[in-house]
């Protein structure tokens, strides 16, 4: 367990450094050629109030398979471990989200800020909301599996 939760920051880090060469300057796909749906009652819960572009959709989906490999491996499942993954796969997300920011020569940490930035519509102590709800989440998922994996 704590291997695989020392690989989150390192795996996160590289996904931003690999969407940072991919979007460059625009964030959440903006200049992409992909599909945007800008406007469902669930983006708000399930995206934060950012649009969902086939770029994400296929991007989580890999992130969400790559993190259930063990499983494969291991020829094993249980709730604790899925919540685990869960837990793990949350962290990941808003690393990498903050990672981007900060990695990205476009932005970088005086950009961080909700003016600059229009896919994160929701902001709470300088942070996005969907961040903290996300990070509390996944803090709550690894506690309570840790030692039951």
């Amino acid at each position: 367990m704590t291997v695989f939760l020392l690989f989150v920051p390192i795996a996160a880090f590289i996904w931003a450094k690999l969407e940072v060469e991919i979007e460059g300057p625009d964030g959440w796909a903006k200049s992409l050629p992909t599909w945007r749906l800008e406007e469902h009652v669930l983006l708000d819960v399930f995206m934060g109030g950012r649009p969902l572009t086939g770029y994400h959709l296929w991007a989580f989906t890999f992130v969400f398979l790559v993190y259930h490999l063990p499983f494969l491996w291991l020829r094993t499942w249980n709730w604790h471990a899925e919540i685990f993954i869960q837990g793990c796969l949350l962290l990941f997300w808003v690393l990498e989200d903050f990672f981007w920011f900060i990695l990205n020569p476009h932005f970088g940490w005086k950009r961080y800020r909700q003016q600059k930035i229009w896919w994160h519509p929701h902001w709470f102590l300088g942070i996005p909301r969907d961040h903290w709800a996300m990070l509390i989440v996944s803090l709550l998922f690894i506690l309570w599996s840790w030692g039951k994996v």
